[in-house]
């Protein structure tokens, strides 16, 4: 007998079960228009895999987010380099898991490999080849979700859609879809898809949070409707700026302290955001949560998110984030207002 709380409510036929929940409390969604659904908290490896958790951590951090009801986790051929991909397969291995009770993505563009056509491209050579180095690293035969990680000019789209298309017939994924692309690259990827009697994109990975809000629900408004497009968004907390822990400077041995990541140093030390940290923070304790909580909390109340991607570099992150699913119906519009007025 399956374990309950990995279980997903189907509904009624005709039935709107886009926010359908799971009997352990995690919510699942439908991903946009498709019929895949995914947790509405998701775990993924950007950052944490290979270059603060090993394998051993790693497991320990995919196993607390399973047993908070997540099912989907999330990688890229480039994370790490590729060895983001190699933690993630070893550790689905050694948790045993039933393939047929996770969802897995991954995402192809930025490349490991130096070449003319196998870095910062889509063109049909570098993703028929891509998706075989990312499931030959993973350890699987097929990933459910595979994102294009960043549009690419370079190539006609006609290729790109065909190539994902052929990828998806081949079985190496199920459903594709596209990551920090423009409203105008994704309506243009759906057309060539109806024109050419292809598979089009279902889905989208745009960064997502109080900071960063323009794509989501600005570029993207009418595609929604129009496409079906379903949003898998990635961090929640603006690379943690918004948990406060950057509010008395960089601590040692966050992500701000990482020499890759020095870039970021500016944006989580910049005052007029910390002081709309702290203002959010008092709306945290009203609702006995952490800003961190509230920040994944309210991005999960988005009706067009179907799926929030944490991180963690340490399991009690994972616990600690994992709770923010209990929070979501506490976004009233009242709550969310308070909060645009912080940082509308």
């Amino acid at each position: 007998m399956p374990d309950p709380k990995h279980c997903l409510h189907r509904g009624q036929r005709g039935v709107n079960t886009r926010f359908s929940g799971c009997t352990s409390g995690m919510e699942h969604r439908r991903l946009g228009k498709s019929g895949i659904k995914v947790s509405v908290l998701s775990f993924g490896s950007w950052v944490t895999f290979g270059d603060q958790l090993d394998i051993a951590k790693a497991t320990e951090s995919m196993q607390a987010a399973w047993d908070a009801g997540v099912t989907f986790f999330d990688n890229a051929e480039a994370y790490a380099g590729g060895q983001s991909e190699t933690i993630m397969g070893e550790v689905l291995r050694r948790m045993g898991l039933d393939r047929k009770t996770y969802t897995i993505s991954t995402k192809l563009f930025w490349g490991i490999t130096d070449g003319p056509n196998t870095k910062n491209t889509l063109n049909r050579k570098y993703l028929m080849e891509g998706i075989d180095g990312s499931l030959e690293r993973l350890g699987l035969d097929h990933v459910d979700l595979l994102f294009c990680h960043r549009s690419d000019p370079e190539t006609p789209m006609e290729e790109v859609v065909w190539a994902m298309s052929d990828i998806i017939a081949q079985g190496k994924a199920y459903y594709w879809g596209t990551s920090e692309w423009t409203g105008a690259e994704y309506k243009e990827a759906c057309e060539v898809a109806a024109r050419l009697n292809l598979r089009a994109p279902v889905m989208e990975q745009p960064q997502y949070n109080l900071f960063e809000r323009h794509k989501v629900e600005t570029d993207y408004a009418d595609i929604y409707d129009t496409h079906g497009m379903g949003l898998t968004t990635w961090s929640p907390l603006a690379s943690g700026l918004l948990t406060g822990k950057y509010s008395d400077g960089i601590p040692e041995g966050s992500r701000g302290s990482l020499p890759s990541y020095s870039w970021l140093q500016d944006r989580l030390t910049d005052e007029q955001a910390l002081g709309k940290v702290r203002e959010l923070g008092a709306i945290a304790d009203e609702l006995g949560a952490s800003l961190a909580q509230l920040s994944i909390a309210w991005c999960a109340a988005n009706p067009h998110v179907s799926s929030v991607i944490t991180g963690a570099s340490r399991v009690e992150q994972v616990h600690h984030n994992m709770e923010a699913a209990a929070l979501i119906p506490s976004m009233t519009p009242d709550v969310m207002h308070r909060i645009d007025a912080i940082f509308g």
